[in-house]
């Protein structure tokens, strides 16, 4: 931004006049109408017909922050508020201009105008430690790329990409003016530092009468939530939709909605620089990362696709899935019924469909696809660290301190925290929170997260018992396989069933139990009253993901590692809850427990992202509607910056939380179970290709501006994602293992089978038990009259009846077994040594970046010295001029050996 400088006030207005009647025909007929001035305007209010500026009436001084109220009952005491507040931030050097209600849209909501002039940012910049330009840099950017113009389609203009030129900066010190590249003070830092300055000055101050002390009444958090303001923002620069009329205004909300925010780019680069030049690095990073995220999950949605594509290709290949719809064999195949009472016995080839539909996941491509997934994460992680120590190089954010910025103390932990002490580092009286008191607080905290933790593994165990009640009405509903299979049970088998209609109660109560959770953690988090905002986030994020992590995987765990594995056999079957209760543990299908693992993963990860973009999509354009805000042809437009951004949506202090924990728990989905279903990846990238520009649309037309904050990193986030990285390797190996039935056909192929091939594993993998064995609570309750068979078959190895071992487990138990932890040990030990190696092999932080920093510091350091040297010249020559004659021949001497030292 420039802005025009030493000037007369009747220039400036000339100037004005002539840009406002220049642009009156790009409005539509009502926008350019005049109204009469209001009492107490000045004259350059007559000169703006439009209101759409973020400047005070006079038409130089910006806008900094805006503060919105109503009269209401509790009117005296919150003028009396309002009074004190607005009097100490007038004493803090702020300036207020105040919009009369009569101006505004409603008629009766007040706007506070506040203005940071020079000296109170160049003294709060000091204190924070903002770092700003003082020489432009001359280090030369990365070399042409070869074949770069086939990234050209995908590149945006570089006005956007690089919004401002790359400079040397270096913490603002108030002193050394001189030092720094000040054209123009009013333009010297631009509005996201000017609204983080203003904030922190709002955060901070008292709203009590002076003379009094009351530390409960200070910041204005404090006064939004007793609803003596009604909001407290920072100005959009312009109309998401249209250029700013002002030429001094920046328009990048206009860039950033034309080339960022609109799904047609959805093919183009993210503008990284402008996001954090508009938003604040926190921000970028966020977007950064997203966009990082959704190109690496190209890689593994291509590799999912192969590996899906095999399976249909291998879908004649299927020797298992033959013998099952083989009705010589399948068919003459009797099993034992899956339930008491009511589930009859059936045919092995009723489930001929659901054997062809597990083979497209569980077949040889899966175990490699498996062991690709836990490399990708690796690989993830690391060129994500890479990635982010380069924005941390062009950002200038290498030297970023958090103690300077996320370590402030909390505004609401001063003024909770009454007690104080020195602190030893300091040497100044601080707040603390007493030992005692914190324990008993982590201990409130602690009780309540299990007890939340406690109610999600009741609502799971609710779930499992209804799998096994409706069972057996499915089974009774859909088929009896005993006479005609009817039309709707080839398709629908009573395990498929039951896990659909699971999955989707499962999904409602996560739901449901979700719109608790993010209370409950806020409040436990805001009981402890953390000292800083890092410590904050942490502690939220690591009890947010916590809650979010059993509620959204636990299911998913019980289908892949309990179901079917602790069933029993005919004659000893296990019980839930005990023999008395009648609920018998669920079996798998003959082909195996994955499939039911793919249906849980499918309608939970899906389920969740449709309902996260309806959510964030249609709710808004929804509310919208419903509040007569009709877009560009509202007549709005006639309202002021100020009135436009109020009707906007407030970005709150966790809105990006929400937006992290959305793709972490998704990363788990892709990772933790994506042996199940190799075509995770590709949804997941779908959905990302649409979240990025859905939240883009977000933060460019339905919030207001967010206070822009730093940070180096994506936090608390990067160890939770490490963590992941690491369980899904083990998840995924027992799933190969203990989920599919791939190492019960590779022992019967290469150990078992007379031919080499899979034909008559499935005779294989059955186990015959007596029907006359069978004790009375299990056989169904039709009568079973046909004599010509006498056994029927289950899901096992043991012995026939009348071995000396009958109903014992056989020796190919045994020898199963054994392979399935042999391929969990080497799996896992093969990508942990990849992963380890790929980590040690690939540098956190680039070779030339680290080069980078070097020179920079290098030239840091010696362009601060040559400064130091010329303000040293500058004061000896002073004191030259001003010494008496006889001691001049002793200056220049004395000049030199200074000018040595330094």
């Amino acid at each position: 931004m420039r802005r025009i400088t030493g000037k007369t006030k009747d220039e400036t207005l000339i100037e004005l006049q002539s840009a406002s009647d220049s642009q009156v025909a790009d409005e539509s007929s009502g926008n350019g109408l005049k109204e009469a001035p209001l009492p107490g305007h000045t004259e350059t209010d007559k000169l703006h017909p439009n209101k759409d500026t973020v400047f005070f009436r006079d038409g130089v001084r910006r806008v900094d922050f805006v503060l919105s109220y109503v009269d209401d009952k509790d009117g005296e005491k919150k003028q009396e508020r309002r009074r004190e507040f607005e009097s100490n931030l007038e004493k803090a050097g702020l300036e207020l201009e105040t919009e009369d209600k009569s101006d505004s849209k409603d008629q009766k909501t007040y706007f506070l105008k506040i203005h940071a002039p020079w000296d109170v940012l160049a003294t709060y910049a000091d204190v924070l430690k903002i770092k700003v330009p003082f020489k432009e840099s001359d280090i030369p950017h990365g070399q042409d790329v070869p074949l770069e113009w086939l990234s050209h389609p995908f590149r945006l203009p570089g006005h956007v990409m690089h919004p401002q030129p790359d400079y040397f900066t270096y913490p603002f010190d108030k002193t050394k003016t001189d030092f720094f590249l000040i054209n123009d003070k009013d333009t010297f830092f631009p509005p996201s530092t000017r609204n983080r300055i203003v904030f922190y000055i709002l955060a901070r101050c008292p709203y009590y009468k002076e003379g009094r002390k009351d530390r409960g009444k200070t910041g204005i958090k404090r006064l939004l939530s007793n609803g003596t303001y009604t909001a407290a923002f920072p100005l959009h620069d312009c109309r998401y939709w249209k250029k700013a009329r002002n030429a001094e205004c920046e328009s990048e909300r206009y860039n950033l909605y034309k080339h960022w925010a609109r799904f047609l780019c959805f093919y183009k680069e993210q503008p990284l620089n402008l996001i954090r030049k508009y938003y604040g690095e926190k921000i970028g990073i966020y977007f950064a990362w997203l966009g990082f995220y959704t190109e690496m999950l190209f890689f593994a949605a291509v590799m999912g696709l192969i590996c899906f594509t095999y399976g249909v290709l291998s879908y004649d290949d299927n020797i298992s899935s033959k013998e099952i719809c083989d009705a010589d064999i399948g068919g003459s195949i009797l099993m034992c019924p899956l339930c008491d009472k009511k589930c009859p016995f059936w045919k092995l080839n009723s489930t001929c469909l659901s054997s062809w539909q597990s083979h497209l996941f569980d077949n040889e491509g899966t175990v490699f696809f498996a062991i690709f997934m836990g490399i990708w994460v690796t690989l993830f992680l690391e060129f994500w660290k890479r990635r982010q120590a380069r924005l941390e190089y062009e950002w200038d954010l290498v030297d970023f301190e958090e103690e300077q910025q996320q370590l402030q103390i909390r505004p609401e932990f001063e003024i909770r925290c009454t007690n104080r002490r020195l602190n030893k580092i300091t040497q100044e009286m601080e707040p603390y929170l007493p030992v005692t008191s914190k324990c008993a607080r982590f201990c409130l905290s602690a009780a309540t997260v299990v007890f939340w933790i406690s109610l999600i593994v009741a609502c799971i165990i609710g779930v499992i018992v209804y799998r096994l009640a409706v069972y057996a009405a499915f089974a009774s509903i859909i088929k009896d396989p005993m006479r005609k299979i009817q039309l709707v049970g080839r398709f629908i088998t009573p395990q498929l069933a039951t896990s659909v209609t699971a999955s989707c109660i499962n999904f409602v109560i996560i739901m449901i139990l979700n719109f608790f959770y993010e209370r409950v953690a806020v409040w436990i988090t805001d009981m402890e009253i953390p000292k800083t905002h890092l410590e904050y986030e942490n502690r939220l994020t690591m009890k947010m993901f916590l809650f979010q992590f059993v509620n959204y995987y636990s299911s998913c765990f019980y289908v892949a590692f309990f179901k079917g594995k602790f069933v029993g056999y005919p004659g000893d079957y296990s019980y839930m809850f005990g023999k008395w209760s009648n609920l018998r543990n669920e079996e798998c299908d003959p082909g195996g427990c994955l499939i039911e693992l793919t249906t849980q993963l499918v309608i939970v990860m899906t389920g969740k992202q449709l309902c996260g973009n309806i959510q964030e999509a249609l709710l808004p354009l929804i509310r919208n509607w419903w509040s007569g805000r009709r877009g560009r042809h509202n007549p709005e437009n006639h309202y002021s910056r100020w009135e436009q951004d109020h009707v906007l949506q407030n970005f709150s202090q966790l809105g990006l939380f929400y937006e992290y924990l959305e793709m972490v728990i998704q990363f788990g989905f892709i990772t933790l179970f994506v042996a199940s279903f190799p075509l995770a990846p590709l949804l997941a990238l779908f959905n990302n290709i649409l979240e990025i520009r859905v939240d883009a649309w977000k933060f460019t037309t339905q919030f207001r501006r967010p206070v822009a904050s730093k940070a180096r990193n994506i936090g608390a986030w990067q160890e939770i994602l490490n963590a992941v990285a690491i369980l899904s390797v083990v998840t995924n190996a027992f799933i190969m293992a203990f989920t599919s039935d791939m190492i019960p056909r590779m022992v019967y192929l290469y150990a078992y089978s007379p031919e080499a091939s899979m034909t008559g594993y499935v005779n294989n993998s059955l186990s015959i038990y007596n029907i006359s064995q069978i004790p009375e609570r299990n056989m169904p309750e039709d009568s079973w009259s046909d004599n010509s068979t006498t056994t029927c078959r289950y899901r096992d190895y043991r012995y026939p009846p009348g071995h000396q071992r009958e109903y014992m487990h056989t020796m190919q138990f045994w020898h199963i077994l054994a392979a399935k932890m042999a391929f969990i040990i080497i799996m896992e030990h093969v990508v942990f040594v990849v992963k380890f190696f790929v980590a040690w092999m690939i540098p956190d932080v680039p070779s030339d970046v680290k080069a980078r920093i070097k020179r920079e510091r290098y030239l840091i350091q010696e362009y601060l010295h040559n400064y130091e040297v010329e303000q040293l010249k500058l004061q000896l020559s002073a004191s030259f001029i001003t010494e008496p004659q006889s001691d001049v021949t002793l200056t220049p001497d004395k000049h030199e050996v200074l000018s040595e030292c330094l």
